[in-house]
């Protein structure tokens, strides 16, 4: 028994409230070292005799990454307290792992074991209800639609005539977007996420020059009401992109601090590090990147954190958003974002809060800064197993396991799931333009745990490159539209919502796929049902038999409703299938 792979921590992923009254707790041990691990736990303080009381429940295997097993229990402690330690077992040995080490037989005093003090009921993740049951389209309003030439920017090209680049600009606008939320409705859009639409010199918007004015290219304040009154009429929410890291070059008081230096009353909302300012490959002002044009703002300046936060409710207030997007959220310093919480949520209970962060995320997802950060490690592995087939099914299935074990259950079923956005190629040309594997990879993401977005344009076969590539017009002209992968996408949203599995109201696991390692196979299941779903990310049909005994049960395809008693299927290549079956 390797003791040094044991692993355990009474918070964050490892031991957590899901409600008032159930706790999740997980163990981490290494790959096919353990057999069997019990949970030993009690009340601290109820004791017989003086001898502390406890009980012992079997824990059950969740998954395996490429280093380590990791175990889970569900319990209710009954006065929602509770002290608890493990029982792990190996072919020739056992030990009882508590928070003071490892011994021979379980410890009479409850001091010597892990504690959760009490379950509060502010202390349990809370991310909105309504997230769990949203497909998001992300919308870059430049290269969506122009509805009102009127509005257009100085210079501005034919829609699509040519190839998007860092500084050209198309009139794409609010009133396009208004034109085209039938569409959105009817391929089952239930949540838009708006790239910047403030007022900024760029046509991606990211460089803000003021915070409370609408971009004129985009439209009027009037008009965005009108779409975000039109958009809540349809069911559809709205989420807008804050840029609280960083302003842009033209914003007045980074202006006024390059013209007065020192002597800028401004000269603290930025982190300058010495006068004059210069630009240049290495700006001698902290900014987003190297880019000066982006200079960085100091979030923890009293002037600067009151701007932000009043800029914060100033949209919610007038506009009834529904969550805000928050750029580089990772560079801007936790405690604004703790107060950013606090006074959205004040206005806005159910808003969601959504952070950019490429990275482990974990410290900001404990309940008291975000709801969800854009889940780019799924992305990544998603992108490597379909796109650049860079690894096989069986390392998909233990990179993932090893995402899915970092983060809370009740957390990762809120993560925003995506395959590309403006940041990346198009998910098209990075599948070599491939008609099935661009169906596959969408079939992943429509099946998986967590909150799916569509980046515009990738339902029809968008092509592009890295940004500016990625950023292309939208395709309105249906004969230059992939209208078979487009109705394949329909489907797939239809059924999630029509699945609850689906949607995430279940528990999931990765399944065995020791018959043939070249499927993933996950299941999404309560009590009563399970939906399983199969992928083949190969070019050449494989086989697959169920690891579960079907006991006679029925299993239905929910593709093309067949039903079959047999638990062996036939894949295709890069095909999939979503099975349904009632315990």
């Amino acid at each position: 028994m390797e003791f040094s792979s044991i692993h355990h921590r009474p918070n964050d992923n490892y031991g957590y409230p899901i409600n008032t009254e159930t706790l999740h707790i997980r163990l981490r041990t290494k790959k096919q070292d353990i057999s069997s691990v019990g949970l030993i736990f009690g009340d601290p303080y109820i004791s017989n005799n003086g001898q502390w009381q406890y009980e012992e429940l079997p824990m059950s295997l969740s998954g395996s990454d490429t280093r380590y097993d990791y175990w889970h229990i569900y319990v209710k402690p009954p006065y929602r307290r509770i002290r608890y330690g493990f029982k792990v077992s190996s072919e020739n040995e056992c030990s009882i792992y508590t928070e003071k080490g490892f011994f021979k037989e379980p410890p009479r005093d409850p001091g010597c074991y892990f504690a959760i003090p009490y379950l509060h009921q502010n202390e349990v993740f809370g991310a909105p209800d309504w997230v769990k049951d949203t497909i998001w389209y992300q919308i870059f309003p430049e290269r969506f639609a122009n509805g009102n030439p009127a509005n257009d920017p100085e210079g501005v090209k034919p829609w699509g005539s040519e190839e998007p680049a860092v500084d050209n600009f198309f009139g794409g606008d609010f009133e396009g977007i208004l034109e085209h939320l039938d569409y959105l409705e009817n391929l089952g859009i239930n949540g838009i996420y708006f790239t910047p639409i403030f007022h900024a010199y760029s046509n991606h918007k990211y460089d803000t020059i003021d915070y409370r004015s609408i971009d004129p290219q985009f439209g009027t304040k009037e008009t965005l009401k009108t779409l975000i009154a039109e958009c809540h009429r349809r069911n559809i929410r709205v989420m807008l992109d804050a840029v609280f890291n960083h302003s842009g070059y033209y914003f007045p008081p980074f202006q006024d601090l390059l013209e007065k230096g020192e002597k800028s009353k401004y000269k603290d909302w930025f982190h300058p590090h010495s006068f004059p300012l210069k630009g240049g490959e290495r700006p001698n002002y902290e900014t987003f990147g190297f880019f000066e044009s982006m200079p960085k703002l100091n979030t923890a300046n009293p002037e600067v954190k009151e701007y932000l936060l009043e800029v914060s409710a100033y949209w919610i207030k007038e506009f009834d958003i529904d969550a805000w997007r928050l750029d580089v959220a990772n560079e801007v310093d936790q405690p604004f974002w703790r107060e950013f919480r606090t006074t959205v949520k004040n206005i806005k209970p159910d808003l969601y809060i959504l952070g950019e962060i490429w990275h482990d995320s974990m410290p900001w997802l404990r309940g008291d800064q975000f709801d969800a950060v854009m889940n780019y490690p799924f992305t990544n592995q998603v992108f490597r197993l379909i796109a650049s087939q860079t690894i096989n099914a069986r390392e998909f299935t233990e990179e993932m396991t090893a995402i899915y074990h970092s983060y809370p259950t009740n957390v990762f079923d809120v993560t925003f799931n995506l395959l590309g956005s403006h940041d990346t190629p198009r998910i098209f040309t990075d599948c070599g333009e491939d008609l099935a594997r661009a169906k596959l990879i969408h079939a992943i993401l429509l099946t998986f745990n967590g909150s799916p977005c569509i980046y515009y344009g990738d339902e029809i076969g968008l092509t592009g490159g890295m940004d500016p590539g990625c950023r292309k017009c939208m395709v309105w002209e249906e004969e230059k539209q992939n209208t078979e992968l487009l109705n394949e996408i329909k489907a797939l949203i239809h059924l999630r919502k029509e699945e609850r599995l689906l949607a995430n109201d279940g528990e999931f696991k990765f399944l065995d796929t020791a018959g043939n390692e070249n499927i993933v196979a996950y299941q999404k299941y309560n009590e009563k049902r399970s939906v399983v779903i199969l992928i083949n990310p190969t070019d050449v049909k494989q086989s697959f038999t169920l690891p579960v005994d079907l006991k006679g049960r029925t299993l239905m395809d929910l593709r093309t409703k067949e039903t079959t008693q047999v638990g062996k299927f036939e894949l295709g290549g890069y095909q999939y299938k979503i099975l349904a079956i009632n315990h």
